[in-house]
């Protein structure tokens, strides 16, 4: 066998040659990435993939695709022995072997006090598909399979100090334990992640990689213990899946129903995308079968085009740090209406009529059976990408939202559209994501989403129409200007943060609220000020201990009693405002109070003229969440 990684230089040009045309699961493809050495500093300099090349005996020939310019497309490489020649761009490197792995990467995994890390899972123990050996699998071995080499540093653990009772994890808080905690973290390119084994998060998801908000993303993954943890066969090996799937985000790998998103575009497996036996599929969503099928038939490992971004993908589109997730560039064609839609379902996106500049824009989404009763998923919200929204900006470019911070749903539950609920809501702040503020300029925006159901049927609404109006007074603009700031992005993203990162978001709310505190905009600073200050905020110091600031409900209340009087936030926001502001009364020592908060809920929306359907769903959830601070008390 011959292939590997090899490596080699050229005056002050070093080569990383990958050679895949034997061995386990071969490709049959070459690659490599060049870097410039210039005294004690080396620099990336471009990398090359030779798809289909012509393999004879030691030698390897074929026509190369290059990240840069270069007449000479032709790649020739001769092995004999472990060593020999890569003629590349015109340059000849002597290049010798390396290693038998294609790509290594650090990991760093740390783990909070009462959490137990995953260490393995034995293939044979539960039935599985023909032809799949039963091996020893870790998540390192997982990766080894695909030609990856985890290294792995030192763990750590992470104590627990003044936290209370709260030990759920929100994505402020997550990020912000990276920046700190990983000792290998950096605003550069490089093959590292952390992974956190943490308790638990706020939504309740068994994993996320939730790096996605700067220039430099992709380096931060975290599982959930209390949701994924368990000895028992069945749990071991979901532990696992969980794992790879994560850390396959930070090697820039999509969900397989996403594929077609990516840059380039990959084209969908069967069903979708949702007939993909890969770790980067969710097995509820696996078709046929769900859940049973996929495990039925899943032999551990990834897919052959998803081997070929591993081992061949270009530097900055996979290493971490580099390219943001899936598209370098979010500019996409419009999503247009299928040709034929038998799917019974109907999607629809509202706005209020005109935003401010400034202003953060929400939509809100409307999932309706057009027709017969029909079952699909409650994944509605875009940050769980089975809604994906299109934006076509005032030049005519159109970007996909990208939400600052996905995450990873392994359940699924069904929602019944019928008579007796004939529609499901959503809304989301779609005016921020990792390509930063998406309505930077007056003018009107064509905005289109697509839902893909539980049948993989590819749902698309109607453009709704979204103007941004321009600044009229000298006021309007000062707001405008401390409102589209990158962290005063991220804030609104997150509902606020205690992070140092974004200490200059956080002043410039401030200053929205202490200088223009009458302007229309400032209920949105007070929004975020509001919902950061009722929580706590977790923070991990240098010395590894997890220390909470507890919440602050006084703050909280000044902040959210005054956006619940604000007519402009919309309904499903203010939902979420009294609930917290009834929390915060309930964490003031006053019952009475919050009750008040829950019954001035359900006549608020009464008073709006909801239709009867929801308001019943209201009129319950206020009840639950009196039961629950009851409770708490």
């Amino acid at each position: 066998m011959i292939s590997g990684l090899y490596q080699g230089q050229d005056g002050d040009s070093q080569l990383a040659l990958r050679v895949d045309v034997d061995g386990a699961r071969p490709t049959g493809r070459v690659s490599g990435d060049l870097f410039t050495v210039a005294g004690a500093t080396t620099s990336y300099a471009g990398s090359f993939v030779v798809d289909s090349p012509t393999v004879e005996g030691a030698r390897i020939q074929g026509r190369g695709v290059f990240t840069f310019d270069t007449p000479v497309k032709d790649v020739s490489v001769t092995i004999d022995g472990g060593s020999g020649t890569a003629e590349v761009a015109g340059r000849t490197y002597q290049v010798a072997f390396a290693s038998p792995y294609f790509r290594s990467v650090l990991l760093e995994q740390d783990s909070v006090v009462g959490t137990v890390p995953f260490v393995s899972y034995r293939t044979g123990t539960l039935p599985g598909p023909d032809g799949s050996p039963a091996r020893e699998l870790s998540v390192r071995a997982a990766y080894a399979e695909a030609g990856i080499e985890l290294t792995l540093a030192e763990p750590g653990v992470i104590p627990v100090d003044g936290s209370g009772a709260d030990l759920a994890w929100d994505d402020a808080e997550l990020h912000h334990a990276m920046t700190q905690q990983f000792s290998a973290f950096g605003d550069a390119p490089a093959w590292r992640v952390w992974l956190l084994v943490a308790s638990k998060h706020v939504g309740g998801y068994r994993g996320i990689m939730f790096d996605y908000n700067d220039a430099h993303q992709r380096q931060g993954s975290a599982v959930f213990y209390d949701v994924i943890k368990g000895t028992t066969p069945q749990a071991q090996r979901a532990q696992l899946r969980t794992y790879v799937h994560e850390l396959g985000h930070a090697f820039n790998l999509l969900h397989s129903w996403q594929k077609n998103l990516g840059t380039p575009p990959q084209p969908l497996g069967p069903d979708g995308g949702f007939g993909d036996l890969s770790w980067m599929n969710y097995v509820q969503n696996y078709r046929p079968g769900g859940e049973p099928g996929y495990w039925a038939a899943f032999p551990f490992h990834f897919t052959d085009p998803e081997l070929v971004h591993l081992r061949h993908g270009f530097y900055r589109d996979v290493a971490m740090g580099a390219n943001a997730f899936g598209t370098g560039a979010a500019e996409i064609a419009p999503f247009e209406q299928p040709v034929e839609d038998r799917s019974g379902l109907r999607l629809e996106l509202r706005a209020k009529e005109s935003f401010e500049l400034g202003e953060p824009v929400v939509v809100e989404f409307k999932l309706s059976c057009a027709g017969e009763p029909r079952v699909t998923h409650g994944h509605l919200h875009p940050d769980t990408e089975f809604t994906q929204v299109s934006i076509t900006q005032p030049g005519g470019r159109t970007v996909l939202y990208r939400p600052m911070m996905r995450h990873c749903v392994d359940t699924s539950p069904e929602i019944r559209l019928d008579e007796g609920n004939p529609a499901m809501y959503r809304s989301a702040y779609i005016g921020h994501g990792r390509d930063g503020h998406y309505f930077q300029q007056p003018g009107e925006y064509h905005v289109r989403a697509q839902y893909i159901a539980a049948d993989g049927s590819r749902i698309v609404s109607p453009a709704c129409l979204v103007r941004v109006r321009f600044p009229v007074g000298r006021d309007d603009h000062q707001v405008a200007e401390l409102m589209l700031g990158e962290e005063q992005g991220q804030l609104f993203s997150l509902l606020g943060s205690d992070s140092p990162a974004l200490r200059s978001g956080n002043e410039a709310l401030d200053e929205v609220i202490d200088r223009y505190g009458a302007h229309p905009l400032a209920v949105y600073a007070r929004l975020v000020k509001g919902l950061n200050a009722e929580r706590g905020f977790k923070a991990v110091t240098a010395g590894k201990r997890l220390r909470v600031r507890p919440p602050d409900p006084e703050q909280g209340i000044e902040h959210l009693s005054r956006v619940a009087r604000d007519a402009s936030i919309d309904n499903i926001t203010l939902n979420l405002v009294m609930r917290r502001l009834a929390r915060a009364e309930a964490r003031q020592g006053d019952l009475d109070r919050a009750n008040a908060v829950m019954d001035q809920m359900v006549a608020t929306f009464q008073a709006k003229g909801v239709n009867p359907i929801v308001l019943g769903q209201i009129q319950r959830q206020a009840e639950l969440t009196k039961t629950a601070l009851s409770a708490e008390a």
